[in-house]
């Protein structure tokens, strides 16, 4: 069995030019699959509210979701690096809160790092947390927390004044001590200039092939959020096909008296 993957590693693998492979899972079931298939790093996101909870953006999660959820994903977990989000309101407030909720996500959930959006804004809170030892992830360029600021899910820094911001947010997060930042919806030139200016591995959501990894949110490669569709998203399966039908075949089974058969009953 591989060993664990560790922040040096993930930092290796940007020297070598080896590329960083994540996804989002927030159960024990789906961590466990991706954990057996190689995953270098699961995120559980916030994203959770949106594709299973039902909800139209983050910002209705709360830290007790992220800790229950990041508990399950590390029960089932051996190999893969493993990052929580904070959730709204559970780093911007103060330091206090962000440092307190970030250990919740360690301590309760068994999460090895945290990530947190945003760039300049929140360089003091990364480097307040990096300071009690516990790793963290920026997230700079589209961050879904601040969709109502930025009038819905946009990409970022087409204008170069946008550009310039996001490279100075790019700067702050790796200088307030990040190991690693996530790139959401910007342009892949952008995004590539950002990946050769900085030393710590960057992962692109929407931002072009010349990041150090990538990252997905699993049920929207498998086909099983039909809520939206996103130009990033490549679907890799189509399992919400597959589990109708399943479900169709029992319910029709049940009404015609096909199951449960003799084998399935007790004597």
């Amino acid at each position: 069995m591989q060993k664990r993957k560790t922040i040096l590693d993930l930092q290796r693998m940007k020297a070598e030019g080896e590329k960083i492979t994540v996804l989002t899972a927030y159960d024990y079931p789906f961590a466990r699959l991706m954990d057996q298939a190689g995953i270098d790093m699961i995120l559980v996101g916030d994203s959770v509210g949106c594709v299973v909870a039902g909800y139209d953006n983050t910002l209705p999660v709360t830290m007790d979701e992220m800790v229950y959820h990041t508990r399950a994903v590390a029960r089932g977990v051996e190999q893969a690096f493993i990052v929580a989000d904070l959730p709204f309101l559970s780093y911007q407030i103060d330091v206090v809160e962000a440092r307190r909720n970030a250990g919740r996500l360690m301590q309760e959930g068994g999460a090895q790092a945290v990530k947190l959006e945003g760039g300049c804004n929140v360089a003091d809170t990364i480097r307040a947390i990096v300071d009690m030892d516990i790793p963290v992830v920026g997230h700079i360029g589209l961050t879904p927390q601040s969709i109502h600021r930025m009038g819905g899910y946009r990409v970022q820094g087409k204008q170069d004044q946008q550009a310039q911001q996001l490279l100075a947010d790019a700067r702050a997060v790796e200088e307030a001590g990040a190991f690693a930042m996530v790139m959401e919806g910007i342009p892949a030139a952008l995004a590539a200039e950002i990946t050769a200016v900085v030393g710590i591995p960057t992962i692109g959501i929407g931002a072009g092939v010349e990041c150090d990894g990538q990252v997905l949110v699993i049920h929207d490669i498998l086909g099983l959020c039909d809520k939206y569709s996103p130009k990033f998203v490549k679907r890799y399966a189509d399992l919400a096909g597959t589990i109708r039908g399943g479900v169709e075949d029992y319910i029709r089974e049940v009404r015609n008296g096909e199951f449960p058969g003799p084998e399935h009953s007790f004597k």
